[in-house]
């Protein structure tokens, strides 16, 4: 007597977090910039909806982030890969290995969203390169991969300066363009505010840009380290917050576990 052997799933999980935002639900991110899809498992369980592979400001190549995506796949959070730059060359092999939620940086006008939006489309729609059989369709397993895939691709663009604040609506009005976020830092120095996000004229600027981001019909995002500021976001309008990072929480809390415990015994901080 033979017995059949369990397939695996051939067809595309929905995109939780593409749903998430479609539907104008809250979701709550972390970044992660660590580069070890040992700390991704750790995060995966940790109930967040989303989590932040980053790839433009920590040291992980397409091998570091198959890791971390294979890390998070049976976690409760959405990988949001940020790209190193608006690159096809380097969406395509993202998305290749599983990626399908792209955040892209240093978007600057409308131009450009469309063609973060092209690297995630096959021809005639884009510009997306065409293998048969990789890890995004289960190895060549997922009936209908070509023609579905952007359906479950989530393409946000970041946008990190005043003038790409004054194309804003433009490049919120691009098809494919599934949410607008704002990068703080980088914003803080383009309007003179270098290392001061917190800055009247920068958190002004973020007010504005959010009301402007829903006036478009787009959902608005936003990385706040200060849980403060990440409750205040939220309150603003922004419905994707990352609320803080792995590097922040491992310096904070390994910072202040010694602190406490040299405290408790007399001993002097060291530094």
């Amino acid at each position: 007597m033979s017995i059949s052997p369990v397939l695996p799933q051939t067809v595309m999980p929905p995109n939780r977090l593409k749903a998430a935002l479609r539907d104008n639900r809250r979701q709550i991110g972390l970044w992660s910039s660590l580069a070890s899809n040992v700390v991704a498992e750790v995060l995966s369980y940790a109930g967040y909806d989303w989590i932040v592979v980053d790839t433009e400001h920590a040291p992980s190549d397409p091998l570091d982030v198959l890791s971390q995506l294979q890390a998070l796949a049976t976690g409760t959070a959405e990988p949001v890969v940020r790209v190193a730059w608006n690159d096809a060359v380097l969406m395509k092999r993202l998305l290749d290995i599983g990626a399908r939620s792209l955040l892209v940086p240093m978007v600057q006008s409308e131009a450009e969203a469309r063609a973060a939006v092209a690297a995630t489309r096959y021809p005639p729609k884009g510009v997306r390169g065409v293998s048969v059989s990789h890890r995004a369709n289960r190895f060549g397993r997922v009936p209908g991969y070509l023609h579905n895939a952007e359906q479950e691709i989530c393409v946000l663009v970041q946008l990190e300066t005043r003038a790409a604040l004054g194309r804003l609506e433009a490049i919120a009005a691009v098809d494919g363009v599934d949410g607008v976020f704002i990068g703080p830092s980088d914003l803080a120095a383009d309007l003179g505010h270098l290392g001061d996000a917190a800055h009247a004229e920068v958190q002004a600027a973020i007010k504005d840009a959010c009301a402007r981001i829903l006036a478009a019909g787009k959902p608005a995002g936003i990385l706040a380290p200060v849980e403060a500021d990440a409750r205040r976001y939220f309150e603003m309008g922004f419905s994707y917050v990352a609320i803080g990072s792995d590097v922040g929480l491992l310096a904070a809390g390994s910072t202040g576990l010694v602190a406490r415990m040299r405290e408790a015994i007399g001993e002097p901080q060291v530094g």
